[in-house]
C-alpha cells in the first residue's frame, strides 16, 4: 500500500543512471550534496519531478512520509526557498488559472446582480415586491449545484481538466451572450399562469439561462479544484489555496457591490455608440467569461492520462466508488466535514445577519451586506496571513486554533449583538479564523487525494457545501425565533470547535494516515 502524496524524497528506487556520454549534466556523483537534478518542469510552472538517484538510497525506518501527521506538515519545503506568495506567483500555469478564476468569479456574482437588474426592468410590476422574483432566479442558480455537483465531478475525472475549464467558461459566455435574445422573445411571448398570478414568458427563459450557467458551473469548480494540484508542487499548495480563497472572497465583495454602477457604466458605452441601452450588460459579463476562457487555452495542466482512450464504468460506480474511497479515508472525510460546517455556519450568518442589522441601533436591516462585506474583508486577511507565513505549520493545528477562533467570534458576537463596531470587529475575526479553518481543509484534500479520484471528490464537496449552504438558509431564522440570536450563535461556536478537535485528535492518533 502506498500513499497517495509521495514528497521527492520518498521515490521509490529506480536503476541506476549510465555512466560515461549518456550520462546527464549534473546528475548522481557531479550534483552537490543535497541539490535536487535540474528540472525543467519548474520553469514550465509545473509541479518538480523527484530526482532519480545514481543508487538506492538508504531508507530510513522511520521516513518523515509514514508520519500520521505528515498530510499536516508539508515534508517538501525547501529552506533556501522564499516563502510566502512569491513561489506561486512565479508559476505561470498557476497565474493563468488564477487570472481565469479572477474573471469568471467576477462574472458569476454580476451575473446575479444583472438578472436582477433585468427583473426591475421588465418583470417586476409596479405594485410589486421584487423579493419572489429574486427567490426564483437564486433558486435555478441553487438547484443544479444540488441535483449535479456529484456527477459533474465523475465526468470531470473522465474529461482533461484544461478542456472543461476552456469550455464551461466559452460556454457560459454564449449563454449570457442569449439574454438580449431572451428579453426580446419574452417582450413579445405570451404570459402563463402560474399559481394564479401572470409571468411573462420571458422570465421562464431567464431562468432557464440561470440554470444553464449554474449547471457549467458546477462542472468548472471541481476541475479547477483538481487542476491546482497538478499545476503546483505540493509544498505550495497552501499558497496557491490562499491566493484561491482571497480571489475568491474579493470576487464576492468587489461583485456585489461594483456590480450595478459598472452593468450601468457598460450600457451606457453601448449606447454611446448606437447600441441598445440594455445591450452593455450582457456583453460585459459574457465577455468575462469570453475572457476567462481564453486565458485558460494557455494553461498545461501536464495531464499524463490518455482518459478519451479508457473505458469507464457506469457513473453510478464511479459515485460509490468515491463514496467509498471517503469511508476509508477518514482524514479527507473529517476535512469535508470540517469545511460543510464551515459553510453551514457563514450560510447561517447569512440569515442572522440581516437580524443582526436590525438590532444596531446604528444600522438598518436593509444594511446587513454591511456585516457580511465584514467577513469577507477577514476572510481575505487570514487567507493572506496563511499564504505568507503560515506554509511551515501542521494543518491539523492551524484548523483547531481557527475552529477555537471561530467560537470565540462567534460567543463574541452574542455579547454584542447591539454594538456596531464590536459586532464588525467580531465578523472580522471570524473571517480571519474562518480562513485557518477552511484553507488547510481544501489543501489536505488536494493533497491526499489522487488525481484518478480528485473529480469525485470535488464534486461530492461541492454537493455536500451546497446542501451545507441551502439547509441553513430555512432553519436559521427559525432557530432564531425558538431560542434568540445569542443561543444561535452559541450553538455554532459549540459546532465550530468540535470539528476541529475533531480534526486535531485524528491527525495526533494517526487514524487519519493516508494510504492506498
Amino acid at each position: 500500500m502506498s500513499r497517495v502524496s509521495q514528497s521527492p524524497n520518498s521515490t521509490p528506487p529506480t536503476n541506476a543512471q549510465p555512466s560515461g556520454p549518456n550520462r546527464r549534466p549534473g546528475s548522481g556523483k557531479n550534483r552537490p550534496p543535497g541539490q535536487g537534478a535540474p528540472d525543467s518542469s519548474s520553469d514550465r510552472g509545473l509541479p518538480e519531478r523527484s530526482a532519480r538517484p545514481t543508487e538506492p538510497p538508504a531508507i530510513a525506518p522511520s521516513a518523515p512520509e509514514a508520519s500520521p501527521t505528515s498530510c499536516d506538515h508539508d515534508a517538501d519545503h525547501d529552506p533556501s526557498e522564499p516563502g510566502g506568495f512569491w513561489p506561486v506567483l512565479r508559476n505561470r500555469n498557476f497565474l493563468t488559472l488564477w487570472g481565469g478564476q479572477v474573471f469568471s468569479q467576477i462574472a458569476d456574482k454580476v451575473y446575479l446582480v444583472m438578472a436582477i437588474a433585468l427583473i426591475a426592468s421588465h418583470y417586476q410590476q409596479p405594485d410589486q415586491a421584487i423579493s419572489g422574483w429574486v427567490s426564483a432566479i437564486t433558486i435555478a442558480f441553487t438547484i443544479p449545484a444540488v441535483l449535479f455537483g456529484s456527477v459533474a465531478g465523475v465526468y470531470v475525472d473522465r474529461w482533461s481538466k484544461k478542456a472543461v475549464l476552456v469550455a464551461t467558461n466559452l460556454a457560459r459566455g454564449l449563454l449570457v451572450w442569449t439574454v438580449p435574445l431572451v428579453v426580446l422573445l419574452g417582450d413579445r411571448g405570451p404570459s402563463l399562469t402560474l399559481l394564479g398570478h401572470p409571468i411573462p414568458f420571458g422570465f421562464f427563459l431567464l431562468l432557464a439561462v440561470t440554470f444553464g450557467v449554474s449547471t457549467l458551473t458546477q462542472y468548472f469548480a471541481p476541475a479547477e479544484q483538481a487542476a491546482i494540484p497538478l499545476i503546483v508542487p505540493r509544498r505550495h499548495l497552501l499558497s496557491a489555496n490562499s491566493l484561491y480563497t482571497t480571489t475568491m472572497m474579493a470576487s464576492v465583495i468587489i461583485g456585489f457591490a461594483i456590480g450595478e454602477p459598472v452593468l450601468a457604466l457598460a450600457n451606457h458605452l453601448v449606447a454611446s455608440f448606437g447600441g441598445s441601452a440594455d445591450l452593455g450588460q450582457e456583453l460585459l459579463v459574457g465577455g468575462s467569461y469570453a475572457i476567462a476562457g481564453s486565458l485558460l487555452l494557455l494553461l498545461k495542466t501536464g495531464e499524463t492520462q490518455h482518459l478519451e482512450r479508457q473505458e469507464f464504468p457506469h457513473i453510478l460506480d464511479d459515485l460509490r466508488d468515491g463514496l467509498r474511497y471517503l469511508s476509508g479515508k477518514p482524514l479527507i472525510r473529517n476535512a469535508l466535514i470540517q469545511l460543510t460546517i464551515l459553510f453551514s455556519i457563514f450560510a447561517a450568518l447569512a440569515v442572522l445577519a440581516v437580524r443582526l442589522a436590525e438590532l444596531i441601533p446604528a444600522l438598518k436591516a436593509s444594511q446587513f451586506g454591511v456585516l457580511l462585506a465584514a467577513g469577507g474583508v477577514g476572510m481575505a486577511i487570514g487567507a493572506t496571513l496563511l499564504g505568507q507565513f503560515a506554509t511551515r505549520y501542521p494543518f491539523a493545528r492551524l484548523a483547531l486554533g481557527g475552529s477555537i477562533g471561530v467560537g470565540a467570534a462567534l460567543a463574541t458576537l452574542a455579547a454584542t449583538t447591539t454594538n456596531l463596531w464590536a459586532t464588525i470587529a467580531a465578523i472580522i475575526a471570524l473571517g480571519i479564523a474562518a480562513a485557518f479553518v477552511g484553507i488547510p481543509m481544501q489543501t489536505t484534500i488536494q493533497r491526499e487525494t489522487p488525481e484518478a479520484m480528485r473529480g469525485k471528490v470535488f464534486g461530492l464537496q461541492n454537493n455536500a457545501v451546497n446542501i451545507a449552504l441551502s439547509l441553513p438558509l430555512a432553519l436559521a431564522s427559525v432557530a432564531e425565533t425558538w431560542f434568540g440570536l445569542p443561543a444561535v450563535f452559541l450553538g455554532l461556536a459549540a459546532l465550530a470547535i468540535a470539528g476541529g478537535v475533531a480534526t486535531w485528535y485524528i491527525s495526533v492518533t494517526g487514524s487519519g494516515s493516508s494510504e492506498t
